[in-house]
């Protein structure tokens, strides 16, 4: 089953007749979302999310969602001026510059996660760290959609969720910032414009949601009664894992995005950060 939610910027805006526009789409084992934007304007057109029932079990799963979300969606089909594509997943790691060797994209992975022979591994440049983040994408994925648009850029997820974070930072202090999905979440903490921490953990209960916050802080010694923790991502005020989260942390806030659609959106301008934030 998927659930199906359909936001619109501008509900007389036909995107058949809208000229000059791209795509970016976002999928993981949980679902799949995508944006259609004003290339000239960079204007938020349209946007629309499928939530997945249950976390997908495996790539080749998540492909069979995908093809047939593609046959019935029209706005999939349309011919766009640039196609941008993101891996979520938690298969990547971040590696400086200076350490990093193209020749051994397997091992820093192997660090953190289980790697086959079979994996094709890649990487995203990030400048604004001086950083490589090296990933798994879904391959079957991209040749799927490479099949429907030709050629495009594809990213992981955590390379332009640091690259956001970083053009709002300005603090002198650690700040925490989570990125919630629905069985897991992203945790980078910031100072100074760097990345001090960037970590991905999966969880299944509220008390594995904090542990892993708490233990965190407790290695950066981030006082609990002092630090600031920006949430955005899949998480709301009323809901468990919130909660627990601010039984332990004093100063929590959300990561509110400036985008202009949300305007006309029935969702948490929190939400689904990576797309529109």
């Amino acid at each position: 089953m998927i659930k199906e939610t359909v936001q619109k910027k501008n509900k007389i805006i036909s995107l058949k007749k809208a000229k000059d526009i791209e795509l970016s789409i976002q999928f993981s084992l949980d679902g799949f979302s995508f944006c259609v934007i004003n290339s000239k304007t960079k204007e938020a057109l349209y946007f629309k999310k499928y939530q997945f029932e249950g976390t997908l079990n495996s790539p080749e799963d998540l492909l069979k969602k995908i093809e047939a979300i593609f046959k019935k969606d029209n706005n999939l089909q349309l011919t766009y001026s640039k196609v941008t594509v993101i891996h979520q997943n938690n298969l990547s790691t971040f590696v400086p510059s200076k350490y990093f060797d193209e020749n051994s994209l397997a091992t820093y992975l192997n660090l953190n996660i289980k790697v086959l022979k079979t994996d094709f591994i890649t990487f995203d440049d990030i400048h604004s760290i001086d950083a490589k983040n090296v990933y798994v994408p879904y391959v079957n994925i991209n040749n799927y959609l490479f099949q429907n648009f030709g050629e495009f850029e594809y990213q992981h997820h955590s390379s332009i969720l640091v690259e956001k974070l970083l053009k709002l930072e300005n603090s002198h202090q650690k700040k925490m910032y989570i990125n919630v999905s629905k069985s897991s979440f992203d945790l980078m903490i910031l100072e100074n414009k760097k990345l001090i921490f960037s970590n991905s953990f999966s969880y299944t209960t509220k008390e594995d949601f904090i542990y892993y916050i708490l233990f965190t802080a407790e290695q950066l010694l981030l006082n609990t009664e002092e630090f600031e923790l920006y949430f955005m991502g899949e998480i709301k005020a009323e809901s468990e894992i919130y909660t627990i989260a601010y039984t332990y942390i004093k100063n929590i806030f959300f990561l509110e995005s400036k985008n202009s659609i949300f305007k006309d959106l029935e969702i948490d301008n929190h939400s689904n950060y990576i797309l529109l934030g």
